[in-house]
């Protein structure tokens, strides 16, 4: 059995979220679930975006795996980040799991239009929201394979 290169190294995780509740209660659910990981946290559409293009402080920001969006943001909301994310070559292949309060059959559809890998409605009460986490964590670190980050180096022979 070939062993997954996301069982080597923690999952760098992106969560971009306005809440600092739900930030919490991540922060949470992923030391409950025991989950390897790096997580880091924009507040906003234009913190991620330049987080994710390497600008200003986030220069040396390293290239998540995995992004958690959530749709309602101040400044750039989800969906436009979701747009430029999926339409800008250095960061199209990461998957993006929209993590929101809207059950808007409007926003899921505007959301999968604009190629979310995932859509999710965050549930309200609190176990459920770590049982959420736990399935995002078993479907992109142990069953998916995620794309190799930037950041490897390939040996090609």
């Amino acid at each position: 059995m070939s062993s997954h290169r996301q069982a080597e190294r923690p999952i760098t995780i992106l969560m971009v979220e306005d809440n600092p509740g739900d930030v919490r209660l991540t922060i949470e659910a992923l030391k409950e679930n025991a989950i390897d990981h790096a997580l880091y946290v924009a507040k906003d559409g234009i913190e991620a975006l330049a987080f994710l293009r390497h600008e200003g402080a986030f220069a040396n920001a390293p290239q998540p795996d995995l992004i958690l969006l959530d749709i309602n943001l101040p400044r750039k909301n989800g969906l436009e980040v979701l747009e430029v994310i999926k339409t800008d070559p250095a960061s199209k292949h990461i998957p993006v799991v929209v993590l929101t309060t809207s059950s808007s059959e409007d926003d899921i559809r505007r959301a999968y239009d604009r190629h979310a890998n995932c859509y999710i409605t965050k549930p309200i009460d609190v176990w459920e929201f770590f049982d959420v986490v736990k399935s995002i964590k078993e479907f992109w670190q142990r069953i998916a394979q995620l794309p190799p980050s930037g950041n490897e180096t390939l040996i090609t022979g």
